[in-house]
């Protein structure tokens, strides 16, 4: 059994697509991240970086003690190896999902993540922020329509570097981009969006959290939790 510390955002999307595909028995412990939740004492043992998701996983392959993950890149990786699926086993395949999977964690969801803030959060709408964020993600958005051309998924098969980005194209209307400008990211899309366990991944985060899809309005003490963190609640 897995134990998925989970929150309705795009990281926490991704395991939950790759769980739903392979059919892995596992037991969602939501963390509110809005409450401030995650900087609860047992979550930080889990996940030191007081970020959501994290997972414990009580039977990894081969047995011995159970072992936790922090970070949404890593999660899929040992998920994959683990099950021996959306992972190629061949090194040119291999290395293709990896580095996409990378680009994700290095750039499309940092960028993205950054634009949500600066258009959507930031009690202070500073003109050059969302301008740099904005087009940074058009820029991303228009390297991975590029990719898909003539490609059915990101790399050739679907993988877990499909998993990591598609949480973060979803919200395409909130980074201020025209999903209509990039055709193959848009077929894309709509193809991840009609697969079964991508439903059953994101039913899950209406059951979680009833209030996901619809518009979020922060409080100032959200935003104080979400936004204004030092090192102090770390220790």
């Amino acid at each position: 059994m897995i134990d998925l510390y989970y929150w309705t955002t795009p990281n926490g999307h991704k395991i939950t697509m790759f769980l739903e595909e392979t059919g892995l028995p596992y037991r969602i412990v939501p963390i509110n991240i809005g409450k401030g939740e995650q900087f609860g004492h047992d979550f930080l043992s889990v996940a030191p970086n007081n970020r959501i998701p994290a997972l414990v996983d009580h039977e990894p392959k081969g047995g011995g003690k159970p072992i936790s993950l922090f970070e949404s890149g890593a999660m899929l990786l040992y998920l994959a190896e683990k099950t021996g699926q959306f992972l190629p086993a061949n090194i040119y395949g291999r290395y293709d999902v990896i580095q996409w999977t990378f680009w994700q964690m290095a750039g499309l969801g940092p960028m993205a993540g950054q634009n949500h803030h600066f258009r959507n959060y930031a009690p202070d709408k500073i003109p050059y922020a969302i301008d740099r964020y904005v087009n940074e993600t058009n820029r991303l958005y228009g390297v991975l329509n590029k990719r898909l051309a003539g490609r059915e998924f990101i790399a050739d098969d679907y993988s877990i570097a499909d998993m990591a980005c598609y949480p973060w194209v979803v919200p395409y209307k909130n980074q201020g981009q025209n999903i209509d400008d990039f055709p193959n990211l848009k077929r894309w899309l709509a193809d991840i969006e009609a697969r079964p366990a991508t439903q059953r991944a994101y039913a899950k985060a209406k059951e979680v959290n009833p209030n996901f899809g619809q518009p979020t309005i922060r409080t100032e003490e959200e935003r104080k939790i979400l936004f204004g963190q030092t090192a102090s609640v770390v220790r």
